[in-house]
């Protein structure tokens, strides 16, 4: 297997697990346990197999938020709901969603159910010794119904890659906000999208931006230069290997099998427009590959 197998598999299974974010029955169902507005919501249902953790320990793992969005949002939201009703929530909104996006039909195929278990099983393969979220997702108890469990697993896989990619900037030195100027820098995000919100304010923002020109990553126009862009690949490439693992556990074959049956799903979530331009997972908005080209 190759670094490959993980950049491949990640642009097939963000779309569908970004249906907690960018969908409305995603909004509706954090509303009805009593969430105050979007970022309670978000902040909420992606800390919530963590338990009741403290603000500082969010903001650690999510790294690229400013401590005062994190601190709007909680510890207030478990005044609303305990942690066992936001997971009941955003299973029930993923449920809800893929129904509506993917029909019944396809969620009661075998296609779904042999998916549901191939991500299982990379899932559960996944190495989370210094992981914080990919082990607290992969702790979570397994959905019986193949849908749910297909969404959980590519989480828990999603989560499992994010953590590896906070390890590598903090290798390479590269702080919460220069990742978010170099992500906007590359393209793949909008710049004000992600300041504003990530809630960082202007000064820290330029300040950023200034000291990279002078480390001679970007350019006066907010552009990677080119050893700017070689930083950006290295740190992509070192993220792709560190999330390598699941998929040399599942092996080639069945990694090649998973991603054919997950590019149609992915596909129709980029179709519908759901998730936004200048996103802040840094999707381009290019639909993933087929299943012969997203081969591993």
């Amino acid at each position: 297997m190759s670094d490959v197998a993980a950049r491949s598999m990640w642009e097939l299974a963000e779309p569908v697990h970004d249906l907690v974010y960018f969908t409305p029955e995603a909004r509706q169902a954090a509303d009805e346990i009593g969430m105050r507005g979007f970022w309670m919501g978000y902040f909420a249902l992606r800390a919530a197999p963590l338990g009741q953790v403290p603000p500082a320990v969010v903001t650690s793992c999510f790294y690229v938020f400013h401590p005062s969005r994190v601190t709007r949002a909680l510890p207030d939201a478990w005044r609303y709901a305990t942690v066992e009703d936001v997971l009941g929530a955003r299973q029930r909104a993923v449920d809800l969603a893929m129904r509506r996006l993917y029909g019944e039909d396809a969620l009661r195929s075998a296609l779904m159910a042999e998916a549901a278990d191939l991500a299982w099983a990379a899932a559960e393969a996944a190495d989370t010794a210094g992981r914080v979220l990919g082990a607290a997702n992969q702790a979570l108890e397994r959905p019986a119904e193949p849908h749910l469990r297909l969404w959980q697993a590519v989480t828990t896989l999603r989560e499992h890659r994010g953590d590896g990619h906070v390890a590598v900037l903090l290798s390479r030195g590269v702080g919460p906000v220069e990742a978010l100027v170099l992500k906007a820098a590359a393209g793949e995000s909008d710049g004000a999208l992600l300041r504003e919100s990530r809630k960082w304010d202007t000064a820290t923002w330029y300040g950023t931006e200034a000291e990279l020109r002078a480390r001679g990553w970007i350019d006066g126009s907010g552009r990677l230069t080119a050893p700017g862009a070689a930083e950006r690949r290295a740190i992509e490439e070192a993220t792709d290997a560190a999330a390598e693992g699941p998929w040399r556990a599942l092996g080639r074959d069945a990694t090649v099998r998973l991603a054919e049956l997950l590019a149609p799903w992915a596909r129709k979530v980029v179709a519908s427009g759901l998730i936004p331009s200048g996103n802040p997972v840094g999707l381009t908005g290019a639909a993933p590959h087929d299943s012969g080209s997203a081969r591993p």
